[in-house]
């Protein structure tokens, strides 16, 4: 099996998915936008060729590209970077390459939140009624229907960046005073706490494996407050959610992916969904799942897109594994000795610098807990982000 995966070196635990491909005998063929003599050693030793391509974006270059490689190595079986920056150029590729996975026409209707609607709308799956903005007018009249405040925010968009939050009509005329920057969806704004449902479905679309997390914050606060994040993984995935989610999963009709499905837990304990990412959860949450169960899911994916059998595949959560963030703006109580010393063998890893594509949302910072306790994990928590 020919493998082209695109941006092998982002983000920087997704070496592991290259890696795990080539244990299973897979060329990895990779495509990026980092010289190679960057990329760390066991990238490089894991990929079979790597070709340079400086902007990423640049389509015409990244077909280029993948010709040479289909002349160096013969026919593409599968083309993925498992980032939502490159779902819509990996669909293209796909269609030029007659690649099997997930099409532009896929694409289209599973990443936009329009498109989402209607999926979950046919499946009878409950989510926020939703209208695609137009006017002030428009959006004004939405809000006679369904009340204030709502959000506005990119049809396709990641995270909760140029998301904004109106809740009255002169609010609504000031931020619709100017053309927005792309299409924008508009919805009731929802007062819940967000849950997940993150996992791999095999070719035939059975779930192989599944785990929900749980965010201290919605995205959109934690953006335009900057406030300090934590999200945690569940031990057990709330049965309501669990029968949510595999419909969802279902109406997507999803093969040999990861997704990552977003729900609002509504304070009478019933869940709507949000969203759907056909990726695996963003930050850590990779590394978080293998703390959690004593797995690994690196692997596992690798079994599941060379078709190899899962059936053998168990697992169970053991524990609550927590990421911490922080802020360099913010002046804590805790140095990061007092922090080591306090939590001990709880602390499984600190990356005193993330990417700054994760900064807005998960803060320059962060620290990954596990504990068997939920109690001792907020503690913990409390501890890291507590401030002066």
């Amino acid at each position: 099996m020919n493998f082209v995966f695109i941006s092998p070196q982002f983000p920087p635990q997704y070496f592991h998915f290259v890696a795990a491909l080539r244990e299973r005998g897979v060329t990895v063929l990779g495509i990026g936008d980092a010289p190679f003599d960057s990329l760390r050693s066991e990238l490089r030793e894991s990929l079979r060729e790597y070709f340079l391509v400086p902007n990423l974006h640049d389509e015409d270059a990244l077909v280029r590209a993948a010709g040479y490689l289909t002349w160096r190595h013969g026919r593409i079986h599968r083309i993925d970077s498992l980032n939502e920056s490159w779902l819509e150029v990996e669909a293209r590729l796909r269609e030029d390459f007659h690649v099997p996975g997930l099409q532009p026409a896929d694409i289209h209707r599973l990443r936009s939140k329009s498109g989402m609607a209607e999926v979950f709308h046919a499946a009878g799956v409950p989510h926020p009624e939703l209208i695609r903005v137009r006017d002030a007018g428009q959006v004004k009249a939405f809000a006679e229907k369904v009340g204030y405040p709502l959000v506005l925010k990119p049809d396709v968009g990641v995270g909760a960046a140029h998301t904004f939050k109106v809740a009255s009509d002169k609010e609504v005329d000031a931020a619709l005073s100017h053309p927005l920057p792309t299409s924008y969806v508009g919805q009731p704004f929802v007062r819940g706490t967000i849950v997940t449902y993150d996992g791999i479905v095999d070719r035939h679309g059975a779930i192989v494996f599944s785990l929900s997390h749980q965010y201290s914050d919605g995205g959109m606060e934690t953006v335009l407050e900057k406030r300090d994040i934590s999200f945690w993984s569940l031990q057990e995935t709330p049965p309501g959610l669990d029968v949510l989610g595999r419909e969802v999963v279902a109406a997507c009709g999803l093969r040999e992916r990861w997704f990552h499905l977003e729900f609002f837990k509504l304070p009478d304990g019933k869940f709507i969904v949000l969203e759907v990412n056909l990726r695996p959860p963003g930050g850590f949450i990779t590394d978080m799942m293998n703390y959690t169960c004593d797995i690994d899911v690196y692997r596992l994916w690798a079994r599941v897109v060379t078709g190899d059998p899962v059936a053998d595949f168990r697992y169970t959560p053991r524990y609550n594994v927590c990421h911490s963030a922080r802020r360099k703006s913010r002046r804590y109580k805790h140095n990061h000795k007092q922090i080591v010393e306090k939590l001990g063998k709880s602390l499984l890893q600190h990356q005193e610098h993330l990417p700054p594509v994760y900064h807005s949302l998960m803060g320059e910072e962060m620290y990954l807990t596990r504990h068997a306790d939920l109690d001792a994990m907020h503690d913990a928590v409390r501890f890291i982000q507590a401030t002066e």
